[in-house]
């Protein structure tokens, strides 16, 4: 098959899935990983199609998020819509839970919620282990290297504390949400803790506001049906989705 057929299937195909997987283009196309990874790095160039890890998405399909934001500025962006979601989230948390809050803007708001102090609780940020600490929780912050954008905790050592334990019920902040790539983030390390946890959790829910909606970031944590989303709106196209939650 000459170059310039394949680059033209692999566009085709991205933009009528809206996103495929490199294995995907490779089993599609009966050709090299090598040189798909080629091609999606000549699409991209050119910004006919977006490359991502593992893939690649269509350029007008979704949003895609790079790099995480600094953490003070996503404070104060959809504000309301945040409280809303984590009040609901923390009227989730009983007596004797073995409780995970993710580093985020959106988690840290659940905390001002919260009304269950005798449960224990085990973060991977730093201001939420304060902030839980100051209400008289028992809080564990989990061990490792500091990620100042998001002042998340991160690493090996992080994701290997966090593999002894199994929560009751936990909370995910998430940059991108996507039927068909899941749950995404930015960045390897702070992607790896986000997975660990969520795997050693019984009842998982991803909160997030309805920007976060078809947005793909480069690592995916999980998979979209593997918890339960809180959000303040159905975003169109996920209407028939059963693991959405709206707060009441």
């Amino acid at each position: 098959m000459l170059a310039q057929e394949r680059l033209s299937r692999i566009k085709e195909r991205v933009e009528q899935q809206g996103s495929a997987t490199l294995q995907e283009l490779v089993d599609y196309l009966e050709t090299s990983e090598s040189t798909i990874r080629r091609d999606i790095r000549t699409l991209d160039l050119r910004g006919e199609i977006v490359k991502v890890h593992g893939g690649a998405v269509a350029v007008n399909n979704t949003s895609f998020k790079m790099r995480d934001d600094e953490i003070s500025d996503r404070r104060i962006i959809h504000m309301e819509e945040k409280k809303l979601i984590a009040k609901y989230a923390a009227g989730l948390i009983k007596k004797d839970d073995f409780v995970y809050i993710d580093a985020g803007t959106t988690t840290e708001f659940i905390i001002d919620y919260i009304k269950e102090t005798n449960a224990v609780y085990v973060t991977n940020a730093v201001n939420h282990a304060c902030k839980l600490a100051h209400m008289g929780c028992e809080v564990y912050l989990v061990g490792g290297k500091l990620k100042s954008a998001t002042e998340a905790i991160v690493g090996a050592e992080t994701i290997e504390m966090l593999s002894v334990y199994n929560f009751t019920i936990g909370f995910w902040g998430v940059n991108g949400i996507s039927k068909r790539t899941g749950f995404t983030t930015p960045e390897r390390l702070e992607a790896g803790v986000k997975h660990t946890s969520f795997l050693n959790c019984k009842k998982r829910y991803i909160v997030a506001d309805s920007s976060k909606f078809d947005s793909i970031s480069p690592i995916k944590f999980a998979d979209f049906n593997d918890a339960t989303i809180i959000t303040e709106k159905i975003v169109r196209g996920y209407e028939d989705c059963n693991n959405i939650v709206l707060p009441t």
